[in-house]
């Protein structure tokens, strides 16, 4: 059960925050709209695993399942996806430029200082540009707050995969709004 009283208990994650809250939930679906789901250089399935590598790191359960799940509908991979972003993408084949902005991404859960000039060298090397390297930053920073959002307010969230693959592919395909993942 959620610290607050929500309008609708049943619903997990940010999902009954934004229901909670329709005063906020505009700008933060617009936020997450533009950061993973407009035109980019890179990927949406990218996009959607830097968010679901932060959560993961942030240990927030909703939002890396949900997000990993988003990625794996962009990517039309199956569900082991899911766990494999946890483990740092062992058996997925990204490019070397995606695991140069997750090693950002990954400074930037720590905290933005963490990023170094090494690390922005590192993504040039591979082929990032300077609007790739900002959105992974933007991504990351995003995550942090949205974690810490469904997290502080001790929101609930369905445990296995299975659950989150239907939302997944609302919002890989259909954008952000209201998916409810069912148990």
């Amino acid at each position: 059960m959620a610290h607050i009283k929500l309008n609708n208990e049943n619903l997990p994650g940010i999902v009954g925050l934004l229901d909670y809250s329709p005063a906020t939930a505009a700008p933060l679906l617009d936020l997450a709209n533009t950061l993973l789901q407009d035109d980019s250089t890179l990927t949406r399935a990218e996009r959607e695993i830097i968010a679901a590598s932060v959560s993961y790191k942030n240990g927030c359960h909703f939002c890396h399942t949900s997000h990993a799940a988003a990625a794996m509908a962009h990517a039309g991979a199956d569900i082991s996806i899911i766990d494999d972003i946890k483990k740092g993408l062992p058996e997925t084949e990204v490019s070397p430029k995606l695991r140069s902005l997750l090693e950002i991404a990954h400074h930037v859960q720590q905290g933005g200082k963490k990023v170094t000039p090494e690390d922005i060298q590192a993504a040039r090397a591979t082929g990032a540009t300077d609007k790739e390297i900002h959105d992974t930053v933007l991504i990351a920073a995003a995550f942090c707050m949205y974690n810490r959002y469904v997290d502080g307010l001790g929101t609930w969230a369905p445990v296995p995969n299975e659950a989150y693959v239907e939302m997944g592919k609302k919002m890989a395909f259909q954008g952000y709004g209201m998916s409810v993942p069912q148990e």
